[in-house]
Parts: C-alpha cells; sequence; structure tokens
C-alpha cells in the first residue's frame, strides 16, 4: 500500500513535506481541488490545490476532503502552515503535505503519476521504467545538438545513464565510461583534482575542464539540481569555450533533465519500498507470493538479523547504511527489510557469491575489525518460503542473547547456539519465582549474600565443565585444590545429588533463570 507518507518520502524533502500527519491512508490516484464542484477527489485521492488562494478556500476543500475520504491535500504555502488551514486538517484527520515555493504544479503531477504508477505496477529497483531511460537517450541526443558536441548524462555517484548518439568526437576516458557505464576511477580523480565534483557540489555554474594528460579532451560540465539538491551533472566532450546562448539553452536542458532524473529515483525509491514491504510480509508469516514475485534467487536460504545502532529511532539510517554497505561489496539488489525493531538480511544459504552466507558472514568479520560491537546472527537454514518466519524468528532470538551467548563472535549462527535459545526458551516460559521454588540453589543464594561466599559461581562453573575441577577452577581463576575445597565445604550447606543427570540439568536451568544476563 502506498500511503502519503510514502508518497512525500518518495518524491522527497526537495518538493515536499508533511505539515499534519494524519493515519495512515492509501493513495492511489491524484486529483485537483475544484472549487466550483460539490466533491473534491476520492477515497484514495490525494488532492493537489492548485487553485486554492484563500485560507476560506481551503478550509472549504478540506471539509470536502474529509466527507469524500481523500487521502490528503497539497497546497503551497503560506496557505500550507495557516494556522486556521492546519488546525481544520488536524481536527478532520487529514494529511496536510506542503509543496515548496520553487515547485509547480504540473512538476508535482508529472511526479506523483510516476510514484503512483509506480507502485501498481513495480518492476526492477535497479533500473525503473524502460520509458524513463528511453526519454533520457532522447535529450542526450538534443542536449548534443544545443552544444554541437557528445553527451553523457551522469547520475551523483558518476554512473552513465544516458549519452547521445553522436560520439564522433572521444577520447580513452569517454570510451572507458560508455562501456563501463560507469566513470573510471583515474578519470574521476582527474576531474577531482581538478575541483571538478567540488563546484558541482556547491554550485549551479556550469564547469569548464581543460584538456588534460593521456589525450583527455576537455569538457563542459553542467550540474543537474533540483530543490538545491544534486541530481547529476551533463558532461559534454567539446573543443573550447562554449557560446553564452548555447550555455543558455544547456541550462534549460538540465532543467528538464532534472525532472526526469527526479522521476527516475522517485520510481527506483518506490520499486524498493514495495519490495521491502513484500519481503517484510514474508518474513512475518508465509504468503500468498511467489519466489519471482518477493525477488528472491533460488533457495535455500537464511534469514540474518543484523544489528540496528540507535534502535527504532535509528532504523531508517540504519537501512540505508546496511543497503549501502552490501551494495558497495557486489549484491546488487539487497534483500534487506525492517520487521519491529530489528533488521533482517535474506541470503542464499549455498555459494560463496555476493547475497550467500558465506559472503555475508565474511562481510561481517571484516567490518566488526573495525566495529568491534557488531553482531549478526543467522537462523537456521530455511528450505521454503514458509521456512522464513521460523529463520526470522531464530536469528532474531540468537542475536538478542548475543550478550549470554558463550560464544563472542561477530557472527553467531543458530546451529552453533541451539542450546543457548532452548534454555532461554524455558527460561523466559516460567516465571523466574516458580523455577527457584525448590532445591539447593535458593539456599546456597541466601549464604552468599550472608557470608560473602561463591558457592553459586562454583556450582556453576563445575556444572558448565562437567565436573572437571581443572577446568572449573581456570573458569574461576582458581586454584584446583580452591575449587575442591570450596565443593567439600558446599556440602555442609546443602545436600544435592551432582551424580544425577536430572538434578543437574534442573540446577543449571535454576542458575540460567537466576542470571540471565550471563
Amino acid at each position: 500500500m502506498m500511503t502519503v507518507a510514502g508518497v512525500v518520502e518518495a518524491v522527497g524533502a526537495a518538493l515536499l513535506q508533511v505539515v499534519v500527519a494524519a493515519k495512515p491512508a492509501e493513495v492511489r490516484d491524484v486529483a485537483l481541488a475544484e472549487l466550483d464542484d460539490a466533491s473534491t477527489g476520492q477515497s484514495g485521492d490525494l488532492v493537489l490545490g492548485a487553485g486554492i488562494a484563500t485560507p476560506d478556500q481551503a478550509l472549504a476543500v478540506i471539509e470536502r476532503c474529509a466527507e469524500t475520504g481523500a487521502g490528503g491535500l497539497v497546497l503551497k504555502p503560506p496557505l500550507a502552515s495557516h494556522p486556521d488551514v492546519t488546525s481544520a486538517a488536524a481536527e478532520r484527520d487529514l494529511t496536510l503535505v506542503e509543496l515548496q515555493r520553487h515547485g509547480s504544479w504540473a512538476q508535482l503531477v508529472w511526479l506523483l503519476r510516476g510514484v503512483i504508477d509506480r507502485a501498481a505496477a513495480p518492476g526492477s529497483p535497479e533500473t525503473g521504467t524502460p520509458g524513463v531511460y528511453d526519454e533520457l537517450f532522447a535529450l542526450a541526443d538534443a542536449t548534443a545538438a544545443i552544444v554541437d558536441a557528445p553527451v553523457t548524462i551522469e547520475d551523483a555517484q558518476s554512473r552513465v545513464l544516458a549519452y547521445s548518439s553522436r560520439q564522433d568526437r572521444t577520447d580513452p576516458a569517454r570510451v572507458s565510461t560508455i562501456v563501463g557505464r560507469r566513470v573510471p576511477g583515474d578519470v574521476i580523480a582527474h576531474f577531482r583534482s581538478r575541483g571538478v565534483f567540488r563546484k558541482l557540489a556547491k554550485g549551479s555554474e556550469l564547469v569548464f575542464v581543460p584538456q588534460g594528460p593521456n589525450g583527455t579532451l576537455p569538457r563542459l560540465v553542467i550540474p543537474i539540481r533540483a530543490g538545491g539538491e544534486l541530481l547529476g551533472s551533463i558532461w559534454a566532450v567539446v573543443e573550447g569555450p562554449v557560446p553564452d546562448g548555447r550555455l543558455r539553452d544547456l541550462q534549460g536542458a538540465a532543467s528538464v533533465l532534472a525532472l526526469h532524473l527526479l522521476r527516475l529515483r522517485v520510481q527506483a525509491d518506490v520499486a524498493r519500498r514495495v519490495s521491502a514491504d513484500r519481503l517484510r510480509a514474508a518474513l512475518r508469516a508465509p504468503g500468498r507470493l511467489g519466489r519471482e514475485e518477493l525477488g528472491l534467487p533460488t533457495g535455500p536460504w537464511r534469514v540474518v538479523a543484523l544489528e540496528a545502532h540507535g534502535g527504532t529511532a535509528g532504523m531508517v539510517h540504519t537501512l540505508a547504511l546496511w543497503e549501502s554497505i552490501t551494495r558497495r561489496h557486489g549484491w546488487r539488489q539487497p534483500l534487506i527489510a525492517d520487521v519491529g525493531d530489528v533488521l533482517f538480511a535474506v541470503v542464499v544459504d549455498e555459494g560463496e557469491l555476493p547475497g550467500s552466507w558465506l559472503w555475508m558472514e565474511r562481510l561481517i568479520r571484516d567490518i566488526a575489525v573495525h566495529e568491534p560491537g557488531l553482531r549478526a546472527a543467522s537462523g537456521s537454514v530455511a528450505a521454503d518460503l514458509a521456512d522464513l518466519p521460523r529463520s526470522r524468528a531464530e536469528a532474531a532470538e540468537l542475536l538478542a542473547l548475543h550478550g549470554s551467548a558463550r560464544q563472542r563472535s561477530s557472527v553467531l549462527r543458530f546451529e552453533d547456539l541451539w542450546a543457548e535459545v532452548v534454555v532461554h526458551r524455558v527460561v523466559a516460559a516460567v516465571p523466574q519465582d516458580d523455577l527457584l521454588v525448590g532445591g539447593p540453589l535458593p539456599d546456597l543464594v541466601a549464604h552468599d549474600r550472608k557470608h560473602g561466599t561463591n558457592y553459586v559461581a562454583t556450582v556453576a562453573a563445575w556444572l558448565e565443565q562437567q565436573g572437571d575441577p581443572n577446568k572449573a577452577a581456570r573458569q574461576l581463576h582458581v586454584h584446583p585444590n580452591t575449587l575442591r575445597h570450596r565443593m567439600r565445604r558446599l556440602a555442609e550447606v546443602i545436600q544435592v545429588d551432582l551424580d544425577s543427570p536430572r538434578t543437574r540439568l534442573a540446577l543449571q536451568i535454576q542458575l540460567a533463570a537466576l542470571r540471565p544476563g550471563a
């Protein structure tokens, strides 16, 4: 379901921001507010107040939106922040959104239509719709005609999105860029040394780069911006300075390209959000969607719980961070989603390629070298889609237990620590007072508190080391003779048959309940 908040997030803060947040409402279409119409919008419509000029008109439209069940209303400042308008929207539980002053209604309609259509029929989150790329290539040809030079259109990460059909004047750097669809590292270093990227990041002025070494021809670089945000750039291989008239035309072309890059980013964001929603649902409970619809490779799989620094407040940032990390290390379409306050990745159990369990394990260990507190926990193997919720629950439980797990590794695997989980489930299922209702342990606890002895820790070490005095002594950092002496004195305080397997099991469960964080 695409909500008003989701639409605003997809379009971005450069154009939209929520002024009054109401209950989540689905957006299925876009409608214009008609001042002379008795009804404004339908259920699921995001209403655009393009013709609203006064607070009274805004109040009337808000009333009609509430009556028809519209999803939300978009206004421009200062109406969007007028006290009477915001109060009326809040009273009627209607989401009120502000379109920034520099944004045009035509631009917004175009972007919103792309968002809603994309949500209804999502495709690859990496590519967007083919139509957008066709338009970018056509715009590249048009821009090349303006400047009379071959051009490429790149995003903010120097990835080539489109290039003109005319590439008659070129150099090795341009060939490598077009073939690899990304600017080579040495070429980026050359332009960075000339301050090109610094100038692009700070301003909207065109940048001329003189001829460089190794046959690198001059470049004219035109930033593509929207709302102050750098979306990409146009790179033209020119022979020299470009006339002022053509420069003005190029800036106009950059404005048109900004809309296309916004639309491309919006479509990719929406597709990723839809994909994450589907994966989140599959991790919660078995659904009707198949493997292909979920975007999963052939199984079996594992669900991996990733430690999220900052808790739920930082979940959006943590999700973006993990997506960036995994992509940078080769996982082109990471399968990552949050369920509750835990972040999960679904990886293939077999193989060593990006997106596999062995690859993820190596990645976590490498990151943990610089982040010693980092933890990731894997559930057991999920042979089919119905097993994903179980693997997710195991991973989350194991991650929560990592502080008490005997294994202090950055990577925890359910198969290695299943015993910890079993004991935890038993302890969690029964109140502590009920588990400590009998046996010698309560008396030992009381004796330790009264006399300052360490009998409880001694029994725990003896049980964990299966009665081996040397190993138990090392665990307690005492001499084996000291441990033997404690065990003899302990027998004078309580009566317990430590030769009984059932007694030992009961004592270990009680100790786990007594010291859940140990």
